[in-house]
């Protein structure tokens, strides 16, 4: 299959938010199977990165998924969102301003530090496995609108994942990978164990 026509076929599985705001590319030279960076706050366009040569051996709904679930996180990193950490982060900034203008050197260091640790908070947040968790939870649900069960595409996707590990060349899962799969497991109901309720809230 040439890449052109899967890529125009997954821009058509892609929810609408994910066509604006990503790009799929085609990178027959990485090893991994599908690949996208952490999206900083000024990056506009959020690259996702495929070896089509590896990903044609995935399944056709293999692929639908890991694709979603690839998009839902991509699109659902968030830098400017009305929080806490955010006001702590304009707060501290416009303190850091006001205490320039008067040349308080302790005022400003406590307003830049107290800028940088609710930026820390957020970055944290934002690469946390909660945040896959919930971009398997989205990709589940656009699959479910793609005519998939819940159940089909939390196996579906499940399969994906350990496939990729395999494709890859690798020993096992990672830390997040493990955790990812026994929530699918539970949501296929392959595995009468999920998360405990303090790990996803």
């Amino acid at each position: 299959m040439e890449p052109n026509v899967e890529i125009r076929r997954l821009l058509d599985v892609m929810p609408a938010s994910g066509r604006m705001m990503t790009k799929i590319v085609s990178k027959p030279e990485q090893a991994k199977v599908i690949d996208s960076f952490f999206p900083l706050p000024w990056n506009q366009e959020r690259p996702i990165y495929i070896n089509f040569d590896l990903w044609f051996r995935l399944t056709k709904p293999q692929r639908d998924l890991l694709l979603l679930q690839t998009v839902s996180w991509l699109t659902g990193v968030r830098w400017f969102k009305p929080d806490v950490y955010q006001g702590v982060v304009l707060i501290g900034l416009l303190g850091g301003v006001i205490e320039s203008t008067q040349s308080d050197v302790v005022g400003i260091a406590i307003a830049v530090g107290l800028s940088a640790l609710a930026s820390f908070r957020i970055w944290r947040t934002n690469k946390s496995p909660e945040l896959e968790l919930n971009a398997d939870a989205a990709a589940i649900r656009i699959a479910q609108r793609r005519g998939y069960s819940e159940a089909e595409a939390a196996e579906h996707l499940l399969s994906a994942i350990e496939e990729i590990a395999k494709i890859e060349g690798r020993s096992g899962l990672n830390f997040t990978e493990l955790i990812r799969c026994q929530n699918l497991r539970a949501i296929a109901g392959l595995s009468p164990v999920g998360l405990p309720e303090s790990y996803t809230k």
